[in-house]
């Protein structure tokens, strides 16, 4: 029970649950947060068979705001908390002011609402020991614009910017706490299925696994990294794209062959 607790958010699938197994084999125990309990469950009892650590499920939607307060309470109670890996979200597609208001406004209070709360509820007890870790889980899309995706493309370009203003905020007090902004771009997982997107419209050369995700992350967490893109096509989008003039990025991002996926038909 003395074991150093790693918090994941949206640990049911994807990225989310391949980060509790690499955690689990590092010996962390885990505090595993999502929608789906008995998923969540699940995984508590394969983790806690193979590794021999302790793994808390709490089931939430993070987009509702008791629930929200619920998990950012426990959060703040844990004065063992060393990692939190805020990773829950959802991506949708079409037009936004086509779009169900509802769901943008879900994404925002997930993507932004959720990360400001857990992150404060965690930080503060972190800086003060002196000791810990968080990790947002941000998005190739947050350096990048796309018809279709207007929300997810903004939401995750605030999880950018919020990031990189803690790490200027702990590096003003000397503080050794590290902050990772995790960006990854097309990763196979439930996520594109959950938003209705074709993956055939992404070339096959484009995907990762979630497992080389969380690697890239993990290693850059040792390396005390701000920003992490897996993947070297990734890195060189990223590295251009803030050095081509506007206009020509926005003609790029105009015609990137994924939008096919994200727009309806006009009729």
């Amino acid at each position: 029970m003395d074991k150093p607790i790693a918090a994941i958010t949206g640990a049911s699938a994807g990225i989310g649950s391949v980060f509790a197994r690499k955690l689990a084999a590092q010996g962390y125990n885990l505090l595993l947060v999502a929608r789906r309990q008995d998923r969540l469950q699940q995984l508590a009892a394969e983790l806690e068979h193979a590794h021999q650590i302790h793994v808390e499920t709490c089931e939430a939607d993070l987009s509702v705001p008791d629930d929200m307060d619920r998990v950012a309470a426990r959060l703040a109670a844990e004065s063992r908390l060393d990692l939190l890996v805020n990773n829950a979200g959802f991506g949708v597609k079409g037009r936004f002011y086509e779009a169900p208001l509802d769901d943008q406004l879900k994404m925002h209070r997930l993507h932004i609402g959720a990360i400001l709360r857990l992150t404060h509820a965690a930080l503060g007890a972190m800086a003060a020991r002196g000791r810990g870790a968080i990790i947002n889980v941000a998005s190739v899309a947050g350096f990048t614009r796309s018809p279709g995706s207007v929300s997810y493309c903004a939401t995750k370009a605030w999880v950018n910017a919020f990031t990189e203003g803690l790490y200027l905020d702990l590096k003003s007090t000397g503080s050794p706490v590290v902050v990772q902004a995790l960006c990854p771009g097309f990763t196979y997982s439930e996520f594109h299925d959950v938003a209705g997107i074709e993956r055939s419209s992404i070339p096959k050369s484009y995907w990762m696994s979630a497992e080389s995700v969380v690697d890239a992350s993990l290693a850059g967490l040792r390396q005390r990294k701000l920003f992490v893109v897996p993947g070297w096509k990734y890195k060189l989008i990223v590295g251009l794209v803030n050095r081509i003039p506007q206009r020509l990025r926005l003609v790029l991002e105009s015609r990137a062959p994924h939008n096919r996926a994200r727009l309806p038909e006009r009729g």
